[in-house]
């Protein structure tokens, strides 16, 4: 898999500390430089604090942090509309009954921001987006009467309306067949490397991560167990660590790195 050339950060978070409800979610956490033009997964076990990190860098959680930047803007310091200008966060939860129409939703999403499109340019963006989504056929649908994983696409779709500079994705494959998994994921890496942007994702999937990914960060307990690419990353001692399995990594016969669970470690 060819993976993009070395390319300036587009993404600091150093030192963040988040408790909610009396409790560490995480504990001074320090990632590497999240790149542009990369795709970098998120995983670890449940209460790993996944979901927090995505919800801290988008500004939905209160946090402390030692830096936070995005192309070398202080997301500290940012008002709500300017830090959403440079972020695009898709969370896990669907938002309630809507009685809107796909366009109407598409529509509603490509003027929530700043600065008004003429005619032309808001249907070429919508086309273009509806296109690489495929989801022409449900434009004149209801959103509430779609079911899980086609609301999934749409939600993404009003996300990548206006290109951010980051994308943070909560678990978007989890309501999609593994076609659209696929297609979803080759999606966001062709999106990542033509667009400039650098997509954090959260994924379960070690092996959609491993295939994907450019680089992959395991969280546990709030903190970095590892991060780098899938070899350095998902190690056999690093998945023991943090998901208390026997694991080896092997790579396919398409080449492909393949994570296969041999036991489970006793908790």
């Amino acid at each position: 898999m060819n993976r993009p050339l070395p390319s300036s950060p587009a993404l600091l978070v150093n030192g963040i500390h988040c408790r909610l409800g009396g409790r560490h979610i995480l504990r001074g956490l320090d990632a590497q430089p999240i790149r542009v033009g990369t795709v970098v997964a998120i995983v670890g076990p449940n209460g790993a604090g996944k979901s927090t990190l995505l919800r801290c860098i988008a500004g939905f959680v209160p946090c402390e942090a030692e830096r936070m930047e995005v192309h070398g803007k202080d997301l500290r310091r940012l008002k709500p509309s300017e830090r959403s200008a440079c972020l695009r966060y898709l969370p896990q939860a669907a938002p309630g009954p809507l009685n809107l129409s796909v366009q109407e939703c598409l529509d509603v999403a490509l003027h929530a921001q700043p600065g008004r499109l003429d005619r032309t340019e808001a249907n070429r963006r919508v086309a273009e987006v509806v296109a690489e989504l495929g989801i022409a056929p449900l434009l004149e649908r209801e959103v509430d009467e779609l079911s899980g994983g086609q609301k999934q696409l749409v939600w993404l779709a009003q996300a990548l309306l206006h290109p951010p500079r980051a994308l943070l994705l909560d678990e978007p494959l989890a309501a999609l067949d593994p076609n659209h998994q696929h297609h979803v994921m080759r999606l966001l890496r062709r999106l990542a490397h033509s667009k400039r942007l650098a997509v954090l994702i959260v994924l379960h999937d070690l092996n959609m991560a491993a295939r994907y990914a450019d680089d992959v960060l395991v969280l546990s307990e709030g903190r970095i167990l590892s991060q780098g690419a899938v070899a350095h990353a998902l190690t056999p001692e690093t998945l023991a660590q943090a998901f208390r399995v026997r694991a080896r990594v092997e790579t396919c016969s398409l080449g492909a790195p393949l994570i296969l669970i041999d036991d489970l470690i006793d908790l």
